[in-house]
């Protein structure tokens, strides 16, 4: 994995893991809305891509799994689809955050857990996914394999994060933005000095397309699949456990 840009001299290891968790715990209280406005709202469209593609439908009734579950967007979304009958688990270590998303959907329960280390057996889930989570991660192959692990046969772990447009001139324009607004914004209603100078340098540092699809590989996921969103703004991947 590319490891992350050091212009906001993130620490790694279990330092990154404590940075992290600080960070979400401090900007909690302005989360979502950053991420609707930064987002100019694109993102629920996102998140209702990445509940499409988990496969859900087959299986109604299954209890999902959502990792790296902040204040349970992802979740929620799945568990609000008209014809969902079942559970959905939303794991995160930052509790602040956790705490913030309760009461946003029935059929959503909260646990307090960390994706390298998730307190559930093989084969649990008819299925996992994650957004913008997985570049937080300290290790994003182990977070992927035990994502891997606690969805049964069959059955998809799907994956949202951002991704960098390569096509011009959405490319130029998405990097000042990113680089000079998204951050100054980010900062003004957040109060937080460094989390949205994270946030671009986070997603430079994330892998290539391929090489997150070679990730997935690895995790032993088959029928693996990428797909750009919004000019490559973000992307989703898929895969199935055999």
């Amino acid at each position: 994995m590319t490891s992350t840009p050091p212009s906001v001299n993130v620490p790694g290891g279990d330092s990154k893991r404590s940075y992290v968790r600080d960070m979400f715990a401090a900007i909690a209280p302005r989360y979502d809305l950053l991420n609707h406005v930064l987002s100019l709202n694109i993102d629920r469209r996102w998140r209702r891509a990445a509940v499409r593609r988990v496969g859900w439908q087959a299986i109604p009734e299954g209890t999902y799994l959502d990792v790296c579950a902040g204040t349970l967007d992802l979740a929620a979304e799945l568990a609000r689809q008209p014809t969902f009958r079942g559970r959905v688990v939303g794991a995160d270590f930052v509790v602040p955050m956790l705490r913030l998303g309760v009461g946003k959907a029935t059929r959503v329960c909260p646990v307090a857990a960390d994706t390298l280390t998730l307190p559930f057996a093989d084969e649990t889930f008819h299925g996992c996914m994650v957004a913008f989570g997985v570049r937080n991660l300290i290790d994003a192959g182990a977070g992927l394999a035990e994502m891997a692990r606690v969805v049964k046969s069959g059955c998809r772990v799907v994956v949202l994060e951002f991704s960098l447009p390569t096509a011009w001139p959405i490319r130029p324009l998405y990097l000042s933005y990113f680089r000079h607004v998204l951050p100054r914004i980010g900062r003004l209603v957040s109060k937080h000095t460094s989390a949205y100078d994270y946030l671009p340098d986070s997603v430079q540092g994330f892998p290539h397309p391929d090489e997150v699809q070679d990730q997935f590989r690895e995790a032993r996921l088959t029928d693996v699949g990428h797909r750009s969103l919004t000019f490559g703004v973000a992307s989703l991947y898929w895969g199935s456990r055999a």
